[in-house]
């Protein structure tokens, strides 16, 4: 697989098989990514991953638990512009829309949106986070390093599905992998396994805005 094709089939699965995931494919694909760019080489990312009886214990601590109140971090701060909101309002519509899910039916939406406590079926989870310390551009330095696995997961036929959603269970993960709450923000999870091929959730067309509606071309 080259990396155009990595690129353009790599979707959020929300819908997994369980077919385990060989723990040497993952070994290499972790270890191909430690090589992802990052400011000064400080390589801020760290992670847990996780399976099997420890990933269930994972699950059913979050089930047991409430949201956590306040967030870990805010990840909204983009529906105070327009722009931005829009684009989140027309993908929920999409993907609710394929799902046959009444935007008025919260009842539906809540369910589904509470399958990210089992990472949508996925046989492997990896719970990435920080050092509080670190600021923006190490946060930005860890989302390259999160690109770089969800690209070499594709070319090893696997997907994934980033969930930030899990910093709402923040404080009870960390408890439960011994990280501490005091130094570390969690930032996301990331579902990993194969996708259920058939699914509409792992089918609908997805859009992307303009290039030109993003970048501003200078001297060409």
């Amino acid at each position: 697989m080259n990396v155009t094709d990595a690129v353009m089939s790599r979707r959020s699965i929300r819908s997994f098989t369980d077919q385990p995931v060989d723990p040497e494919v993952l070994r290499r694909v972790l270890d191909k990514a430690r090589w992802a760019p990052s400011g000064c080489n400080y390589q801020p990312w760290e992670a847990h991953v996780v399976t099997g009886e420890p990933l269930k214990r994972l699950q059913e601590a979050m089930l047991a638990s409430e949201m956590q109140n306040p967030q870990e971090y805010s990840f909204s701060e983009p529906d105070k512009s327009p722009q931005h909101k829009a684009r989140l309002q027309a993908v929920g519509a999409k993907m609710y829309g394929t799902l046959q899910i009444a935007r008025e039916d919260t009842k539906a939406r809540g369910d589904f949106s509470r399958q990210n406590i089992v990472s949508f079926g996925a046989p492997v989870l990896l719970l990435n986070y920080i050092r509080r310390s670190f600021g923006p551009p190490q946060w930005s330095d860890v989302g390259m390093w999160l690109q770089t696995i969800m690209l070499l997961l594709r070319e090893e036929g696997l997907d994934s599905c980033p969930q930030e959603w899990m910093s709402l269970y923040a404080k009870v993960l960390k408890r439960e992998i011994g990280v501490s709450d005091e130094d570390y923000v969690l930032f996301t999870g990331l579902a990993i396994g194969y996708r259920t091929e058939d699914d509409a959730v792992n089918t609908w067309k997805r859009d992307r805005a303009p290039l030109d509606e993003q970048i501003t071309w200078l001297g060409f």
